[in-house]
Order: C-alpha cells, then sequence, then structure tokens
C-alpha cells in the first residue's frame, strides 16, 4: 500500500524545488554547493523525516525510477541509508557488490561506467577508497552520481545531514562554535564538514595529535590545536572522528591509551564543557577510545538523531536531483 504525500507536504517539498532546481545534477562535494543551495536542501529535510515516522513509511515519489548503489568499501550506515531512503520514495534501489560483480574480474571503471549507463539508470551511489572515482564515473554517465564518500577528500550527504541535525537541535547555525576531534587528516566527513560549515558562517576548529592533522591545514580557515582541554571551552558542538587505522599503517601516537587519555571525550571533559553541548560522532565508534560510553548515550549526544536524520536526507536529495514531484 502506498500513502501519497499530503497536499502541505507537496507545497513545502514544491516550494523548495522551484528555488533552486537541482534535477540531473551530480552531488560530488558540497565544495560544489552554494549557501543558498545548502539551504534549500536542508529546508526540504523536514517533510521526508515526518514520512519516515508514519506508520507505513512509504510514498510514490520515485516510483519507476531506479537507483544503483555502488560501494567499493565496506559500509552499514551510509549504504543502508541510501538504500532505505530510496525505498521509501518508491524507487527500485540495486545494491552491487564489487567483489561479486565483473570489477573483481579485472573489468575498468570506465567500462563499468558505460554498462551503467546503457541499463538507463536514473542514479548511480557511489562510494570507493580513492578520491576522485565518483567525479571520474560523472563524467561518462549521463544519469546523475552521488558521491557517498571518496578516499580522504569528500563526504557531502554526511555533512548535509550533520548540519540538518545541528539546526534541528539549536535553531540556528551561523556564529555556532564547532569542534571537530580525531583523525583530521584521513577523514572526508572533518572536510567536507569544514567546508559546508564555513559556508554556514559557523566558526570551525579542529584538535588532534599533530601527525593526525592535514598538510595545509593552516590554509583551510580553521583554528587548529593539540590541546582538547581548551579547546572544548565555549563549544557549542563537539563531533568526535574515530582513528581510521585502516586509511594509514604508520604509528601516529604512542598507544590507545595515551591517545585515548588525551582525545578522548570523558564524562569528566563533558562537565568541563559548555552546558547543553551537542555531542556529535559519524560512526563507527571506537567506543573508550574518541569517546566515553557514557557519552556516547548522553543526554547531550545525538549520535542516533545523526543516523534517523541521515534517511530524510538522502530521501531529501533524492527527490530534489531525480526529479519526482
Amino acid at each position: 500500500m502506498l500513502i501519497q504525500a499530503s497536499p502541505h507536504e507537496v507545497h513545502e517539498i514544491d516550494q523548495a524545488e522551484d528555488t533552486i532546481d537541482f534535477r540531473g545534477r551530480d552531488l560530488l562535494g558540497v565544495e560544489d554547493l552554494t549557501t543558498a543551495e545548502i539551504t534549500t536542501i536542508l529546508d526540504t529535510v523536514a517533510s521526508f523525516k515526518e514520512i519516515s515516522e508514519r506508520d507505513i513509511k512509504k510514498v510514490p515519489t520515485l516510483r519507476g525510477k531506479t537507483v544503483i548503489n555502488l560501494f567499493f568499501e565496506p559500509s552499514t550506515r551510509t549504504r543502508t541509508s541510501f538504500e532505505i531512503a530510496g525505498k521509501r520514495l518508491s524507487a527500485d534501489v540495486i545494491n552491487i557488490s564489487v567483489s561479486s560483480s565483473s570489477m573483481s574480474k579485472g573489468e575498468s571503471l570506465r567500462d563499468t561506467a558505460d554498462n551503467l549507463a546503457a541499463m538507463r539508470t536514473d542514479a548511480l551511489i557511489v562510494r570507493h577508497k580513492a578520491a576522485g572515482v565518483p567525479h571520474m564515473l560523472a563524467r561518462y554517465l549521463p544519469s546523475p552520481v552521488i558521491n557517498a564518500g571518496d578516499g580522504a577528500h569528500e563526504h557531502p550527504t554526511q555533512a548535509l545531514l550533520d548540519l540538518y541535525t545541528i539546526r534541528e537541535k539549536l535553531g540556528t547555525l551561523a556564529g555556532r562554535n564547532v569542534l571537530i576531534v580525531g583523525d583530521i587528516a584521513s577523514s572526508r566527513v572533518a572536510r567536507s564538514n569544514i567546508i559546508a560549515m564555513r559556508k554556514m558562517d559557523m566558526q570551525v576548529s579542529v584538535c588532534a595529535p599533530l601527525t593526525m592533522l592535514p598538510v595545509g591545514i593552516e590554509s583551510w580557515g580553521v583554528d587548529y590545536t593539540s590541546d582538547f582541554d581548551a579547546a572544548l571551552q565555549g563549544t557549542d558542538v563537539v563531533m568526535m572522528l574515530r582513528i581510521q587505522r585502516e586509511r594509514h599503517g604508520d604509528v601516529l601516537f604512542p598507544s590507545l591509551q595515551e591517545y585515548s587519555n588525551r582525545y578522548c571525550l570523558s564524562s569528566a571533559r563533558m562537565r568541563r564543557a559548555k552546558p547543553e553541548m551537542l555531542v556529535m560522532h559519524p560512526g563507527p565508534m571506537n567506543r573508550g577510545v574518541e569517546i566515553a560510553p557514557e557519552v556516547a548515550d548522553g543526554l547531550e549526544s545525538v549520535i542516533l538523531q545523526q543516523v534517523t536524520n541521515g534517511v530524510a536526507l538522502r530521501m531529501a536529495v533524492l527527490y530534489l536531483i531525480i526529479g519526482g514531484s
């Protein structure tokens, strides 16, 4: 049984679409988006979040459209989130496992792109360990490409859902102080969030051991420090990142215990921080390393809200790009 969107929903969605037309466009990074475009996407999310709260979580908005998830890296939240988002909009969603595809037999990315184009898909969602792969596929595919994470480059939908979560909880984005802590150099989430937050006039600081800060961090337009306790003072939002040991083989700190002592968001640090400071994490979490279990599950944590909002945000993105009505 399919439930039609209410007239109020349709009016809200159509207003967002009339403002800026995203139909047929790629979403390769927040760096390509203007402030007005980011605002339009965020304004569109609420209607789709309401759909996810119904008993029957489905509307026929993208019925007859085909969306392919092409993930070259393991993923739980992002792939599942995109799959649920597409299915709640009644799109046909196909997950391609790279290990069982022709790519495992040596087929090139160009040939893969040509074959997907020949199948007349309506959107391709791609994640790859190498930066730039979604951009390359976008050159050869006539249908829109959505970047679900490419190397240490960008993860645009994660940054957008983080912005939505902050705005939902705090009411405004401009002027908010955000601290991002952890493996900054390896994090596409950090990069996309920094770009998006600066576009929205937010004040961003990063904190990590010097070995985990990217070369040229001074050109990113953020404050940076290795002193977590000092950086927490006056912060409205703290975003913790896991150590991405799969992306670097070198030892970047003496031990996990020392890292945890200096950079874990503990209950003691929370007591010294600004009251009602939001706690965020893009996942997966390493509890006890970068965040204490009681903080991850505490009242200030919006980690699970990020997951919930991720589905609604990706529904909004699919709607705006594929062009349902």
